[in-house]
């Protein structure tokens, strides 16, 4: 057998053996005999076969064009595993411009976010009004005398009221003062005169006494669910005609420890 090598192909060339090799090969008999088949039959040699063709590369993979029907992957004809290997594979989109930094990429919907936003809100409105501050105490003003200061344009004006502590805890009065407001819309606010002073003023003007209970003065200690009835004095620098016809009049009591304070009116 003898090869020849040119690019991409191999020409291989296999010649059969003469006559008397196959002779040979069947009957072994001594070499006499084949001399003399040499010399009767010099030219008896049986044809060659010979064959031209492309050698495949050793690392390549068949074209789907090359897999024989019997080994396309469906089962079906050669036709049938064209069309499967034509088939155009998906084209993602894709725009290079895009960011990724933005709120809409790292966000949630503005919807859900609003949602979200909005039952926090009411979530913190109700609390804030279960919880707000709420005054300490309540009660109402029971009777109003007064008396005008002679060439001086002030009344004194003693304020009878009652006081209750609805809180849970004790009350400790921190400041005591009165507002008024007169028909014609003026303002007047007053600190209570000290308790060891009514004593005098009564004496100065008796009509203060009227319906006044004893003196309640700051540093009064109320017991939660107690209340307590007391009398302060107070000055505006107001006729008493233009007293008598005031809008309203109201005592303000600050207790400690307490962001409001209790309005009686």
């Amino acid at each position: 057998m003898t090869a020849s090598v040119t690019p991409n192909k191999v020409t291989k060339v296999i010649g059969l053996p003469s006559l008397h090799a196959r002779i040979h090969a069947l009957f072994p008999v001594s070499n006499a005999l084949f001399s003399v088949a040499d010399s009767l039959f010099p030219f008896v040699v049986l044809p060659f076969h010979s064959y031209n063709q492309c050698m495949p590369d050793a690392n390549s993979s068949p074209s789907p064009n090359e897999i024989p029907a019997s080994q396309s992957p469906s089962g079906g004809n050669a036709s049938e595993a064209k069309e499967t290997s034509a088939a155009p594979a998906p084209v993602t989109d894709f725009h290079i411009g895009d960011e990724f930094g933005t709120a809409k990429r790292n966000l949630p919907p503005a919807r859900i976010v609003t949602v979200c936003v909005a039952g926090v809100a009411i979530l913190v409105g109700v609390i804030a009004f279960v919880e707000r501050a709420k005054p300490q105490g309540a009660g109402s003003i029971n009777n109003v005398a007064a008396a005008e200061v002679p060439n001086q344009s002030i009344v004194l004006a003693a304020i009878t009221f009652t006081l209750l502590n609805s809180a849970g805890k004790s009350l400790w009065v921190r400041t005591l003062k009165a507002q008024l407001t007169t028909a014609d819309g003026q303002s007047y606010e007053n600190q209570a005169a000290s308790a060891v002073d009514l004593d005098r003023y009564y004496q100065l003007f008796p009509s203060l006494k009227e319906g006044s209970a004893p003196p309640i003065s700051p540093e009064t200690k109320l017991q939660s669910g107690t209340d307590t009835k007391g009398t302060i004095v107070v000055s505006f620098p107001v006729t008493k005609e233009v007293f008598d016809q005031r809008k309203s009049l109201a005592v303000v009591i600050q207790p400690y420890d307490q962001p409001l304070p209790i309005v009686l009116k």
